[in-house]
């Protein structure tokens, strides 16, 4: 569907990427991966059209309709979000207006152009069913409840949305309007786990073509059947999820070295024979042969294996007391005469420890996060803070009150002052910009740059409790992973908010959950909550499974050392290989049944409410098929009045339909929040 071939782009002196070739066909699903800065935006806006290469062409099967969505977005600042969201197909959106319109007018059967209205009314009608019109505004609803929008959310002002649920409308936009092919630029940067863990199941199943960029290997392995490498010269393009992606890397990389082994080997040979022979007479003609042999010879190019991303490094903090922060049946929330945001936390940070905190948006987390920091008091409860207590903190708006005009030595510098005994320029190195990349204005940095700069100033302190909140936004995937590394070996307190599953593995060792009102703390890290209560288990597009499998994922597990495992995964060790005795499985059995029959009997009730409100929407949903075959009969209009009154109740109709939807969705909702907290 759409195709380019050999592109090239520079913004002079630098040479972002030559000879870049894609191809986006149904059903191809590619992840677009490489350093920051190296030219992935760009990329995208030549292939969306908003820029244009230097070199190369972007050809576009006609018809094609395209959707792109930006890391940063300017736009959808009017209507309400459901009007937003539907605007994303703005063909169905026009002829919703045009048949209401009709619809007013057939209302006055005295018209002269009533006959016309009617027949224009009738095709519309008929254009409008067969391209599914009618569930439209329902799968709107849905589209926004995935990306976390709670039901009365629909009705709110785009205008008065942060930033980042905006981007999750534009989202929306593109996700209902099913474009053929499907640019995104970061589109997890903004999302919880709940909602990723929904997106990776909606683009998954994805149609059209997509070509999307990502720095979250899950998601990468759930969506991507095809992931391209932008090294800073070229592209690679790999058949499979992030896993084939690195073997075929490193497969591809070892072969360029052998190759380039071999040449040397060859050249060394030659150079040999070259200074054995260069002033004998009879070999003269020979020792030319090789020389002009030599000057064609081109090298083989080796991919570098130098990390363009930062080394996070961290300084000795001061010991701390043994117990950071303790909540002891807190409320919390704001003392303005609003309802608590969370009741009942029970919370014992300990000095070390590394703690994911997880949970959907408005959950809570930002409220905990105040608390725990000092920002905010309880409204009810206990809340004790350690001694020794020196604490750093990470948020994305750092990388907005950075001065654009200032280079990023000097950013640094005021940001963090002098540091006795370390060079700026050192530690700068540390974070990825050594040499001249000091120099560079803070304007001309990417997005991700920015964010490894913002990471630098924050942990060029030495402090013994390090808050981070989405670190990885913006990050590549070289970057994430030395902060992995970084936080796995950092000495201090880390309390991780991310939306990043991987990194969540790789460094927590527990997790506080923040769901349904309140905030829980729990040892190890367990699959199951870091997807969203109800979610099912699916095969990855890379191959491995995901979901609510009760493993962890980590690739930690299946090694031999089988009670290493089960005790590091909190007893998630089933699977791995480990022996495992009849009597502890029956218990485990037991156990499992237990929990099912507890949960049975609490949600027992809602499941009635369910059945009867799942009984009046199927009743709503039959009669609006009804009233579509009327009015999808030539003879109903026929008659002016019956196909007046036909359109009215359809509409009542329709809109019953959606109440009873709601109130499903909101009773099952309350079912699997009754069932999680078993």
């Amino acid at each position: 569907m759409l195709w380019a071939s050999s592109l090239a782009k520079s913004y002079p002196p630098r040479r972002l990427f030559a000879d870049v070739s894609v191809q986006l066909a149904p059903g191809r699903r590619v992840a677009l991966v490489g350093g920051n800065g190296i030219g992935k935006t760009t990329l995208l806006e030549i292939l969306a059209g908003i820029n244009e290469p230097d070199e190369g062409e972007v050809h576009r099967q006609s018809g094609l309709t395209v959707g792109y969505l930006p890391q940063e977005l300017d736009e959808i600042t009017e209507g309400t979000v459901l009007e937003a969201t539907l605007a994303g197909a703005g063909d169905i959106t026009a002829m919703t207006a045009d048949l209401r319109s009709l619809e007013a007018r057939l209302a006055d059967v005295e018209a002269a152009d009533h006959d016309e209205v009617l027949a224009r009314y009738g095709e519309l009608e008929a254009r409008f069913r067969q391209i599914g019109g009618y569930g439209f505004e329902a799968e709107a609803h849905r589209v926004l409840a995935g990306l976390g929008f709670a039901a009365d959310d629909a009705q709110r002002p785009v205008a008065q949305l942060s930033g980042g649920w905006r981007m999750r409308v534009a989202l929306g936009q593109l996700l209902l309007a099913k474009p053929d092919v499907l640019l995104a630029d970061e589109p997890t940067n903004h999302l919880d786990v709940d909602s990723v863990a929904w997106l990776e199941d909606q683009l998954a199943a994805w149609e059209g073509g997509l070509l999307f960029v990502s720095h979250d290997r899950d998601f990468i392995d759930a969506v991507a059947n095809r992931v391209i490498e932008m090294d800073g010269t070229s592209a690679y393009e790999h058949v499979g999820g992030f896993a084939e992606f690195v073997a075929s890397r490193e497969e591809r990389i070892a072969a360029a070295e052998a190759a380039a082994a071999l040449q040397a080997r060859r050249r060394a040979h030659t150079e040999r024979f070259i200074e054995r022979f260069r002033y004998k007479a009879t070999k003269a003609r020979q020792v030319q042969s090789r020389i002009k042999a030599l000057e064609k010879l081109a090298p083989v190019e080796v991919p570098s294996r130098k990390e363009l991303a930062a080394r996070f490094g961290f300084g000795t903090p001061r010991r701390s007391s043994r117990v950071v922060t303790e909540l002891i049946d807190a409320t919390l929330g704001y003392a303005d005469g609003d309802e608590p945001v969370l009741r009942g936390v029970n919370l014992v940070i300990e000095r070390g420890s590394k703690v994911g905190v997880v949970g959907p948006n408005g959950a809570g987390k930002t409220t905990l996060l105040r608390v725990l920091q000092g920002d905010l008091g309880v409204l009810g409860g206990e809340l004790h803070r350690g001694r020794n207590v020196d604490m750093a903190t990470f948020e994305q708006h750092l990388t907005e009150v950075m001065d654009p005009r200032r280079t990023v030595a000097e950013e640094f510098t005021a940001s963090v002052g002098d540091q006795p005994g370390r060079n700026v320029r050192t530690m700068l190195g540390g974070f990825g910009f050594a040499g001249d990349a000091a120099d560079r204005k803070v304007a001309d940095l990417s997005g991700g740059e920015r964010t490894r700069l913002a990471l630098g100033i924050t942990m060029a302190n030495p402090v013994n409790l390090l808050v981070l909140d989405e670190p990885t936004n913006h990050l590549d995937l070289p970057s994430c992973d030395l902060l992995e590394d970084a936080l796995s070996v950092y000495p201090g307190t880390v309390l991780l908010v991310t939306h990043d599953r991987h990194l969540i593995r790789s460094v927590a060792d527990s997790l506080i959950v923040v769901r349904d009102g309140t905030a829980t703390l729990h040892p190890g890290v367990d699959e199951d909550l870091l997807r969203p209560p109800g979610l099912s288990t699916r095969r990855t597009a890379g191959g491995s499974t995901t979901g609510n499998t009760g493993t962890s994922g980590s690739g930690s597990q299946g090694t031999g050392d089988g009670g290493a495992s089960s005790q590091h995964a909190g007893g998630r060790g089933a699977g791995t290989g480990a022996p495992t005795s009849r009597a502890a499985a029956a218990e485990r059995r037991r156990e499992g049944a237990s929990k099912r029959q507890a949960a049975h009997d609490a949600t027992a009730g809602l499941r009635r409410e369910l059945a009867a409100a799942e009984r009046a929407w199927e009743a709503a949903e039959h009669r609006v098929a009804e009233l579509q075959a009327l009015l999808g009969e030539p003879a109903t209009y026929d008659d002016p009045e019956r196909a007046r009154q036909a359109a009215e109740d359809y509409g009542a109709a329709r809109s019953e339909a959606m109440r009873h939807m709601s109130e499903c969705e909101a009773l099952q909702r309350r079912i699997d929040r009754a069932a999680s907290a078993l």
